[in-house]
């Protein structure tokens, strides 16, 4: 007899919708699975065979044959336990065929027939709200996640004899339901701020125009000048998420499996910090099948990258296609998956090895030759990508001991909040750019035209620093966004001046 129940698999950041077919035949006693299973699908047909004896049902004892349709998708993951279960029970007659044809059904049953949690819930979710199905069956751990898709029943079952009871309809189990906004403000407020850092009012100014406009920066200078303490208050200054945002990234730590402590959606802006120790591909994604990287979790949010010539060279050059188009494409022979990595690259390093290359206040212990191999790892390319480059300086005594608090993000999150509206109005009608650091050269022609003394100053820096084509356009959009800032519909000459300053690095190619 044959049946047939219906889940899901994850392939980049979507989920595609998969049939699980069941045959029990006479002959020999065979389990087998088709339909391109990776290792952990193939052995399910153990983890089934304990929970349905388990579980109190009779294990047909006869041929068994598992086809998860289409053949040609690759299949991986414990989730497909909970349909394969089920299906095998339709087949044997235990429960109506037709009672799961609502529901898509995901699930990894441990030996004794409960349900454990899975990743990438959240991605099946929407899935079954967009193939108009009633709702999902999830194990109970995922329901918070999978709840935050609106207008689908999200049923969670803690053993596989609930599931079976709820399909037989002897069981009624309530929806979980969640309110979405609820959450947001529950969980989208930060326990640090801008107030609590002393001075550096230079580099709080560059951070305000970053956040305002999208922009990368690198941070140089020497050990406890704060580059990090300022790196991680950037969110706090960021406009809050919306909720299309929130559900893009929560994708992504969904199927990465990074949802922690019964979280359900993130409300705040991510801030990932992967150690110099990282690979290429724990950066950028990978795998058989590829997974995010930490590009991808960083999406709508922060890569922080700390000591940032520490990294292995091949490594930080990985990075040039994310920052060029907001999102990673990772090829293997049978599949091509491209995940969503629009992010603000902060970089911080030291000037050298020791830290204290130019300080006036201790000496450098490096040699020319290892400040020279420091350098040289990061190149040309991808420090044009980065559009501003700032030195951070240590701080005086007078600054470490004052009373004098500074402004407090909120403060700072306000202007920021009113340049990012100026943005949205002006790439109204322009596709996947929602702030100045997203222009392309059409919009840098249409909205970051220059007076005559702004193209004279432009002309003259250009020439003394020997601008790149790309630095010259990330002059232009941080002047765009620095006369945002100022409420300015036109670039004047002092927003040039102030953009020019963020580019220091480009003198000689010296830093």
């Amino acid at each position: 007899m044959i049946a047939r129940t219906q889940s899901g698999t994850v392939l980049g950041v979507d989920a595609r919708e998969i049939d699980v077919e069941v045959d029990i035949s006479l002959g020999l006693p065979q389990f087998s699975i088709v339909g391109l299973p990776d290792g952990s699908v193939r052995e399910s047909k153990d983890r089934v065979r304990s929970a349905i004896k388990n579980s109190g049902y009779d294990f047909p004892n006869k041929r068994i044959t598992i086809n998860l349709a289409p053949a040609d998708v690759k299949k991986e993951g414990s989730g497909f336990d909970l349909p394969i279960s089920i299906g095998i029970l339709a087949a044997s007659e235990f429960i109506t065929k037709d009672c799961s044809e609502h529901y898509l059904l995901i699930g990894e049953l441990s030996l004794d027939g409960s349900v454990r949690s899975i990743r990438g819930v959240l991605p099946i979710a929407l899935l079954a709200k967009e193939c108009g199905k009633k709702g999902v069956i999830v194990p109970v751990g995922n329901v918070r996640e999978a709840a935050i898709v609106q207008g689908i029943d999200v049923i969670g079952v803690e053993t596989l004899h609930q599931a079976v009871e709820f399909l037989q309809g002897i069981t009624s189990l309530k929806p979980y339901s969640v309110d979405p906004k609820a959450l947001f403000s529950q969980h989208c407020s930060y326990d640090i701020d801008f107030n609590e850092v002393r001075g550096q009012e230079n580099v709080k100014r560059a951070l305000e125009i970053v956040a305002a406009g999208g922009h990368n920066i690198l941070l140089k200078g020497p050990p406890g000048s704060g580059k990090t303490m300022l790196a991680k208050r950037i969110p706090t200054i960021l406009p809050d998420l919306s909720f299309d945002e929130s559900i893009q990234t929560t994708k992504i730590y969904s199927i990465a499996g990074n949802l922690i402590n019964g979280e359900s959606i993130l409300a705040t802006r991510p801030f990932r910090a992967p150690h110099h120790t990282i690979s290429g591909a724990g950066l950028i994604g990978g795998g058989s099948i590829p997974k995010p990287g930490e590009v991808s979790l960083a999406h709508n949010g922060i890569l922080f990258l700390d000591e940032l010539l520490e990294f292995k060279k091949h490594v930080l050059e990985v990075l040039r296609q994310p920052l060029e188009d907001g999102r990673v494409t990772i090829a293997r022979a049978n599949v091509q998956l491209t995940f969503a990595s629009r992010f603000i690259l902060v970089a911080a390093l030291n000037p050298c090895p020791c830290g204290f290359y130019g300080s006036n206040q201790r000496e450098c212990s490096c040699t020319p030759t290892q400040i020279k191999r420091y350098k040289s790892k990061l190149s040309g390319p991808l420090l044009d990508r980065i559009d501003i480059h700032l030195e951070v300086a240590s701080l005086h005594f007078e600054e470490m001991t004052g009373k004098r608090a500074g402004e407090s993000s909120q403060v700072i999150k306000k202007r920021v909040v009113d340049a990012r509206k100026i943005q949205k109005n002006r790439f109204i009608n322009s596709d996947n750019i929602i702030c100045n650091g997203h222009m392309g050269s059409k919009e840098l022609e249409e909205f970051c035209s220059l007076n005559s003394s702004s193209i004279k100053l432009l002309e003259r820096a250009v020439k003394r620093l020997g601008l790149s084509a790309r630095g010259y356009t990330r002059i232009l959009k941080i002047a765009r966004t620095i006369a945002d800032l100022d409420t300015s519909k036109e670039i004047q000459s002092n927003h040039i001046a102030e953009a020019l300053q963020y580019r220091r690095m480009d003198v000689n190619r010296r830093f």
